[in-house]
């Protein structure tokens, strides 16, 4: 006797491009940009290829929208922890701790942005930059509302600030499963209090 095949159930759109997306960030994670295609994320999301297709016209575009989502939300981390109170040194503190917690998340989705093998990709580069660029602006308009200094030069603080966090917090992220890794806090606090006892040291408005 014949079997029929078994039909994949119809999801509504936006809830298949949610799982579409959510297996092909697993996919990526593990294997990188490069050693993943597109039959790889169909199988890991369960569905044909021609689904996939309807959703996604290639691997490149699914990769960047991933990409996307996750600057958003480190973007959004960091202006939310420059928000969060008026005292400088907290501030300090508050973003680089939101820096690390982003890289410690469970699904190690910052690996799109920072171990995707793509940085001579112009895409991927437009968007790198454009975060490094508002975080090393967020950092600045505090600097400069709070010293003597000109918006270009905090502008230039903000750059280095920026990158000793990211360097710092992707060096410690990429330790993970180290026992002699320092924990979350700690390698944290060993950040701010490196780029504190810099940036403190510049003269304050009168």
């Amino acid at each position: 006797m014949s079997t029929s095949p078994v039909r994949q159930s119809r999801l509504p759109r936006e809830e298949r491009r949610k799982q579409l997306l959510d297996a092909a960030r697993q996919v990526f994670v593990d294997h990188g940009f490069h050693a993943t295609s597109m039959d790889d994320i169909a199988v890991a999301a369960a569905v044909s290829k021609p689904v996939l297709y309807q959703h996604f016209p290639g691997k490149h575009e699914l990769f960047l929208d991933l990409m996307d989502t996750q600057v958003d939300l480190l973007g959004s981390a960091i202006t939310a922890a420059l928000e969060s109170t008026t005292d400088n040194k907290a501030r300090v503190q508050a973003t680089i701790h939101a820096y690390f917690q982003f890289v410690n998340s469970p699904d190690r989705a910052y690996r799109l942005l920072f171990d995707s093998g793509l940085n001579n990709d112009p895409d991927v580069a437009l968007r790198m930059e454009g975060l490094d660029h508002r975080f090393a602006a967020d950092i600045a308009e505090v600097i400069a509302a709070d010293t003597t200094l000109s918006r270009e030069e905090a502008l230039l603080l903000g750059h280095g600030l920026a990158g000793l966090v990211k360097s710092s917090a992707r060096h410690w992220a990429g330790q993970s499963g180290d026992d002699s890794r320092p924990d979350l806090e700690t390698a944290a606090d060993l950040a701010f209090r490196l780029a504190w006892r810099g940036i403190s040291r510049f003269p304050k408005e009168r």
